[in-house]
């Protein structure tokens, strides 16, 4: 019998979601940090580790008056929050600290303060932008039409993705698109980026969400219901550019960190109730199912439009919309994190009836970094 080590016991996003003039970037990340205080009925005085990504962590720590033994910022792109989990947790295994907080802000529509950008890359500069692509649907291009080619990925099967998640955002009163959506839809949507159309491409969003983890033995001395991580998790990198992926139809760094945080945490693909696949466009939730193993390379388009991932399905799959219609501040990895608590404490307006065990799993840049974290309402195992 395994007993859980470590408990998220905040959980909170901003006040508001979508558009945000009002608020910088920092006052994302303060809105945030304040409301998972308030979520478990901390202060700041208790917080003695910080981390986050995308902006200065000295910078937030000073605001939000912090003094840490411990700090994190990790930047590699929008899956760095779950990377941040992941390092908060053996820190506090360690005895670095006590009780981290981890925020997540970003003025992605409004564009106010944006801080200390990470893409592109100076391989990407020297070698790629040069082309052309320099932005994400520009860049995400290459691969999905190499998969297109290789595995028999179709354009209703990207839009089915935006459809099914769609359904799932009905659910959520704060999500920013909530109508419902049909294949036709998608495929009739402004072209962006061919295979791109508008509704296959993330929202651009205002907001923010932090998380504040303990050791699980502190966990019961919380009023939240606490959330366990099970197991250490998994984090990889490939490499910033898209053109020198080792294949075009799967990511490396995707079938690492994912094989990494099954073997840690003792689970088969069977014991999986719940799944986030950060989904900065359709493609990726296609990706992350074939290279965490539930199905096999080539078969997750046809998986998803069959009604697996959908409510009701066998597989519920980003519960929350996604950012294809959740959010998408430009950093979504916090925000799968969020889902998945709400579902392990049994509070998601999408409720997953019984769910026992959520994985969250994100990618950073494009394809250039991934981790993922399996999290559980259950103490022991």
């Amino acid at each position: 019998m395994n007993r859980a080590t470590i408990a998220i016991v905040g959980a909170a996003e901003t006040t508001k979601m979508g558009k945000i003039p009002e608020l910088s970037q920092t006052g994302l990340h303060a809105d945030a940090a304040l409301n998972a205080l308030a979520d478990c009925g901390l202060t700041v005085a208790d917080i003695d580790g910080i981390a986050t990504a995308g902006h200065d962590v000295a910078e937030i720590a000073q605001y939000l008056g912090v003094s840490p033994v411990w700090y994190d910022g990790t930047s590699v792109g929008g899956c760095s929050f779950i990377t941040l989990v992941r390092h908060a947790a053996a820190a506090l295994e360690q005895g670095l600290c006590n009780t981290v907080l981890i925020t997540h802000g970003e003025s992605g529509r409004s564009r106010h303060a944006a801080h200390r950008p990470m893409f592109p890359s100076m391989q990407q500069q020297e070698f790629e932008a040069i082309y052309g692509p320099v932005l994400p649907p520009s860049r995400f291009t290459l691969p999905v039409l190499r998969k297109m080619k290789d595995d028999g990925l179709t354009e209703e099967q990207l839009a089915m993705v935006a459809v099914v998640q769609r359904e799932w955002a009905a659910f959520h009163p704060r999500a920013s698109a909530r109508e419902p959506i049909t294949v036709e839809d998608v495929l009739s949507s402004k072209m962006i980026a061919y295979p791109f159309r508008k509704l296959m491409c993330c929202l651009v969003s205002d907001g923010g969400g932090a998380l504040i983890l303990t050791r699980a033995d502190r966990a019961k001395d919380f009023p939240t219901k606490p959330v366990y991580l099970r197991g250490a998790g998994g984090e990889s990198v490939e490499g910033p550019m898209i053109s020198q992926m080792e294949s075009f139809s799967s990511s490396k760094a995707f079938r690492i960190s994912g094989r990494e945080a099954f073997r840690s945490a003792g689970i088969s693909h069977s014991d999986v109730d719940h799944l986030m696949i950060y989904d900065a466009f359709a493609h990726l939730p296609i990706y992350g199912l074939e290279d965490l193993g539930f199905v096999g390379r080539g078969e997750a388009g046809a998986f998803i439009a069959e009604g697996h991932t959908r409510p009701g399905g066998a597989l519920p799959l980003n519960t929350n919309g996604g950012g294809l219609s959740y959010m998408h501040s430009g950093m979504y990895g916090m925000f799968a994190l969020q889902e998945a608590v709400r579902q392990m404490r049994g509070v998601s307006p999408a409720q997953v009836e019984g769910a026992k065990l959520s994985v969250v799993h994100g990618v950073g840049g494009m394809f250039s970094a991934a981790a993922t974290v399996v999290m559980t309402n259950e103490d022991r195992w």
